[in-house]
């Protein structure tokens, strides 16, 4: 049987893949008491004195909400709430798994902005942290940025975050081999959605400056149509020599290409127009923008995707567990971007120098290191900014 329908028995099976489990034991009388009435009024009472307490009486310091509104699920696009419920609950896993984290899926059968916010802002309070999942751009960035400013809790949009601080340890490992500064590199970004936007934010605040960023168009130059807000705003913010053209022209010369786009964009021919041992992340999911085996008979040095049976997986994995963990660990009320390039890096130091090797740029999601590195690398640097 393939993959595919093993995963659909598997999951008629299971029927739900998380489930509430009680952490105490209500054996008798007296833990019934404690437990709920009389005796639960008075942690209901401290909370009302002080809702920080909250942290301290209730599960709210290891509790995430993921949130989805179902229009960008994998590589599936506007499947709905409903459909992108084994989703959440699988991320719900993730975090259990990977980070001992509790997580509640929920799935909201709105499109609307406000809707959106303001019923996250009115759940907010009962959960540690918030962590958007699969909603499609630009609304996610209007979303994300409203609730950051709304909560007192991190607010963490994955499919923008996540994924740039994976690219950026890649990255960060990946210039060892190549023997160059992070800063000196010159990168092309094909995808001009949630991902690909915060990789360029994320890129430009490790110090990189020769960014292009292309879409179905070409490459986003400042002053050209066809572009939403947060394109215009990327495009202010990178391509500062004014390129224009296609991605064809865009890998002229380059280092790397990060592609968050679509299946077969990529060809040998492009590949060999960029400079010498270039860097290859073709992200797209199940099918890259150029297979590994192609780019790299193309010239590629070093290859990624987003594939489990090739080597470089850039998988979220590597992140948001740790992220989250380090968060709630001090009771951070936001993750800033000062924690995403301290996580990258903390992602990318669990391989020593003397391991890296171009089929070896990240560890693997099941080194237990990654966790605990990325949650130490969060944590500390919160503390220090608070």
């Amino acid at each position: 049987m393939d993959l595919n329908g093993k995963a659909l028995d598997e999951h008629k099976r299971w029927q739900g893949k998380i489930e509430v489990n009680s952490r105490i034991p209500i054996a008798n009388k007296e833990q019934l008491s404690i437990a709920y009435t009389p005796g639960v009024a008075e942690p209901c009472l401290e909370i009302k004195k002080n809702s920080a307490t909250a942290y301290e009486y209730t599960r709210k310091g290891n509790l995430v909400a993921v949130i989805t509104d179902g229009t960008a699920v994998l590589g599936l696009g506007d499947i709905g709430p409903q459909a992108a419920m084994p989703v959440m609950e699988g991320k719900c896993c993730l975090f259990k798994e990977f980070a001992g984290i509790d997580a509640i899926p929920i799935c909201l059968n709105t499109k609307v902005v406000d809707e959106i916010v303001e019923t996250i802002e009115r759940i907010g309070f009962s959960f540690g942290g918030i962590n958007l999942e699969d909603i499609s751009a630009p609304r996610c960035f209007e979303i994300e940025r409203r609730l950051k400013k709304s909560l007192n809790i991190p607010v963490f949009h994955d499919d923008q975050h996540g994924t740039a601080i994976i690219v950026g340890a890649a990255l960060i490992n990946s210039a060892k081999l190549l023997q160059k500064e992070i800063v000196e590199l010159s990168i092309v970004i094909n995808g001009a959605g949630a991902a690909g936007i915060a990789i360029g934010k994320l890129l430009l605040r490790m110090g990189v400056k020769k960014i292009l960023i292309c879409d179905i168009n070409g490459i986003l130059c400042e002053g050209a149509g066809e572009m939403n807000y947060a394109q215009k705003e990327i495009a202010q913010l990178t391509n500062q020599a004014k390129k224009s053209g296609s991605l064809t022209d865009a890998l002229e010369n380059a280092d790397v290409f990060i592609g968050v786009s679509r299946p077969n964009l990529l060809s040998a021919k492009m590949i060999r127009r960029m400079g010498q041992r270039p860097v290859i992340f073709a992200l797209a999911n199940p099918i890259p923008e150029i297979m590994p085996e192609d780019a790299k008979n193309a010239g590629a040095y070093i290859v990624g995707t987003g594939r489990s049976d090739y080597p470089n997986q850039v998988n979220n994995v590597l992140a948001f567990p740790g992220i989250f963990k380090g968060a709630l660990q001090v009771r951070a009320k936001n993750i800033t971007n000062e924690m995403k390039i301290s996580a990258a890096y903390g992602i990318a130091n669990v391989i020593d120098e003397r391991e890296l090797a171009p089929d070896y740029i990240l560890p693997d999601p099941f080194n237990q290191k990654v966790v605990a590195a990325v949650a130490k690398a969060v944590s500390s640097r919160a503390v220090n900014i608070w």
